[in-house]
């Protein structure tokens, strides 16, 4: 194939941030083809109140999520995993305590790449269990700003399976 007619990927992080300075984060993770194959919504209505049944992939993907709080200065403060995709609040504190899964302290990466190492080592974990990749290659980034936009975000992945028929991700 010519390199040439390859379609050229958008830059999907901010420039000049530094992705280790302590902040919060909303990222959105997407299956490869968005494909649903890590839960299942069942129930749509107001007293039919939506049910989101984690498949094995999705329980996979949930361990992953939840350990993942034990190896870097990096807390999830919230998450949902729906049919095809993944929502996380990532917030970095380089002052908090971090414990790697041997239960030793580790020092927090000087780099400008925790986020990036949080998502590959999720994803490469999940891939390694499942035995093939399921992530898209790469996953979107919103930096959270004050206080007003974490709970809007929060309350979004709160109501998320139940507004999934309204989601864009919904197939």
């Amino acid at each position: 194939m010519n390199m040439k007619n390859l379609p050229q990927r958008k830059p999907n992080r901010l420039k000049d941030f530094d992705y280790s300075s302590d902040a919060m984060y909303f990222i959105t993770i997407c299956v490869q083809g968005k494909e649903c194959v890590l839960s299942q919504i069942v129930g749509d209505g107001a007293l039919d109140v939506p049910i989101n049944t984690l498949t094995e992939y999705g329980k996979i993907v949930e361990k992953y999520i939840v350990s993942g709080n034990r190896t870097e200065c990096i807390r999830v403060d919230n998450y949902v995993v729906m049919p095809n995709h993944i929502h996380l609040i990532l917030s970095i504190n380089k002052n908090r305590t971090s414990v790697d899964s041997s239960g030793t302290s580790r020092a927090p990466s000087p780099t400008n790449q925790l986020i990036p190492h949080f998502i590959s080592t999720l994803k490469r974990f999940c891939h390694a269990e499942i035995g093939f990749k399921i992530f898209q290659r790469s996953y979107h980034d919103h930096i959270i700003r004050n206080e007003k936009e974490y709970i809007k975000i929060w309350e979004y992945i709160e109501n998320n399976p139940a507004k999934w028929n309204e989601d864009c991700f919904y197939i």
